[in-house]
């Protein structure tokens, strides 16, 4: 199983977009909570503008803002919009092995991880943005740290 690094950059970048609702952030900004490149943050970013969870505007005071409230935008939502998935289940991506034994262990491992990624799907539809941002201010308020701003460990 691997975690999508660019879906976590994402939603991190979403969690500060959640916390400051009214702020603009520049892409030079969201890339600096990331540690990458502007660049691949606008590049990024474009469909989740396509699919109406961001907007952005250019010039003066102009930058990326969340286009819904954190309520309205699912973990599902973005993990559509970004077209790649929260976690990658498959193993293997082999040819078919002439062993009818492993044939049979593959066709019962490929049903289960697909059964899984169906569960993992209908629960993300249930997780907002709003919900990774209350836990993010819940463990930082544990954190000690004495500003709003999320504070960022090593």
């Amino acid at each position: 199983m691997k975690r999508s690094e660019r879906l976590s950059a994402a939603l991190h970048v979403l969690v500060h977009m959640a916390a400051r609702p009214d702020a603009a952030l520049t892409s030079a900004e969201m890339a600096a909570f990331v540690g990458t490149n502007p660049v691949v943050i606008r590049r990024g970013f474009a469909g989740l503008r396509q699919a109406g969870i961001v907007a952005s505007a250019k010039g003066h005071g102009g930058g990326w803002r969340l286009a819904r409230p954190p309520e309205a935008i699912t973990l599902a939502e973005i993990q559509h919009a970004l077209g790649e998935r929260v976690v990658s289940l498959t193993a293997f991506d082999v040819p078919q092995p002439t062993c009818l034994i492993l044939r049979a262990v593959t066709a019962a491992l490929d049903e289960a991880m697909q059964e899984a990624e169906r569960a993992l799907d209908r629960r993300l539809a249930t997780l907002t943005l709003a919900d990774l941002a209350a836990d993010a201010r819940r463990l930082n308020a544990g954190s000690g740290h004495p500003h709003g701003e999320f504070h960022h460990g090593s």
